[in-house]
């Protein structure tokens, strides 16, 4: 029997073991219960850790209705700004999903509130992880730490960096550098405390929900089905359904074909404009057909905060090659098309969308 450990709200992760369990962290619960949702259905025990006694009863509630092996799921409580509780958290895992990061639309007045969190959680996970002698971390960065703040249009593989420099958002940027401190920690490891690291770079989430936490990505849905927008920014951005992002995340814990791995996963780039048009072509209506110059977003982002954060990126393509994760994973991508509309149907049933 395997066991996992997540911890979630804010910030969680996911833990997993031969008689352990693994860790994981996020903003939005309810695109990492689909990886626990998983984790339990192949009979895995899974330790999820939650700063609140709500977010506890939560997943308890989601799993109860979505998995048959809820017996096999354990929640306690930590903090990823604290040190308290993750060596407790950790112990008896053989491996560790760590997936969180705080993700806002707007740009935040300080930046630092989401690269504190974002790079000092992510080492004291690792720390743990170290103390406990893990085998193997899965890390969650983002294609925000790979593609971003340059100025030239190219293919953006593996082995890219976002430039943390003036261009770039205060997102990206903590992503970045969480990531890059997490191959650090790992490189300057002696033998004796190595394990493997395996990071997943995933683009926009999209997809089915678990809870009524519908994460940021789905938000962007609200607005656009919702009639929210009367026109699309210029921006461009890759897409993927949560159930492939968790599916990455199981598989990379399972393969050492991933260790010291950096994997892009995105199942195709588009300015965001068509991903609204196929959405009102599939009958959601008040999906917005054309896009908004790049000047009038500009004027709009001084008044609407979730604007600030894709000024940067006006008009910039962002594409990436994903011939690795092809040549790893042996299953199909859901289309993201596909997976929009699954979740708009379902933000619609939900009545957030009317």
């Amino acid at each position: 029997m395997i066991s996992i450990s997540a911890f979630i709200d804010g910030l969680s992760w996911l833990g997993l073991q031969g008689d352990m369990p693994p860790c994981y962290q996020t903003e939005h619960l309810d695109r990492h219960l689909a990886r626990i949702q998983q984790l339990l259905d192949q009979d895995y025990d899974v330790r999820c850790t939650v700063r609140s006694e709500s977010k506890k009863q939560e997943i308890v509630e989601s799993m109860t209705k979505h998995s048959l092996n809820v017996n096999n799921l354990e929640v306690v409580m930590a903090d990823l700004l604290k040190d308290e509780g993750w060596n407790e958290a950790v112990s008896g895992c053989e491996y560790v999903l760590h997936v969180a990061s705080p993700f806002i639309l707007e740009v935040p007045s300080d930046e630092n509130i989401l690269i504190k969190p974002a790079v000092e959680g992510t080492l004291r996970v690792l720390n743990a992880c170290k103390n406990n002698k893990v085998k193997k971390v899965v890390l969650t960065s983002s294609v925000a730490a790979v593609a971003y703040g340059h100025k030239e249009e190219k293919i953006y593989d593996e082995n890219d960096w976002s430039d943390t420099g003036p261009g770039i958002t205060p997102y990206a940027k903590s992503k970045t550098l969480a990531e890059k401190a997490a191959w650090d920690f790992v490189n300057e490891l002696s033998n004796e405390d190595k394990f493997a690291l395996t990071v997943i770079n995933p683009v926009a989430v999209t997809g089915p929900m678990l809870t009524n936490d519908i994460g940021t990505s789905n938000e962007l849905l609200v607005k656009l089905a919702g009639g929210q927008m009367p026109a699309c920014p210029r921006t461009h951005m890759g897409f993927i359904d949560v159930r492939d992002v968790a599916k990455a995340h199981i598989f990379s814990m399972k393969s050492e074909k991933t260790n010291g791995e950096r994997i892009i996963v995105s199942e195709k780039e588009m300015f965001f404009v068509e991903m609204s048009r196929a959405l009102n072509n599939a009958g959601f209506k008040k999906a917005p057909k054309r896009e908004m110059p790049n000047f009038m977003v500009k004027v709009m982002a001084i008044f609407i905060k979730e604007l600030s954060g894709v000024v940067a990126s006006l008009g910039k393509k962002v594409t990436t090659d994903k011939s690795k994760a092809k040549n790893l994973f042996d299953w199909k991508y859901i289309s993201a098309e596909d997976s929009a509309i699954e979740a708009t149907n379902q933000l619609i049933a939900m009545g957030l969308i009317k």
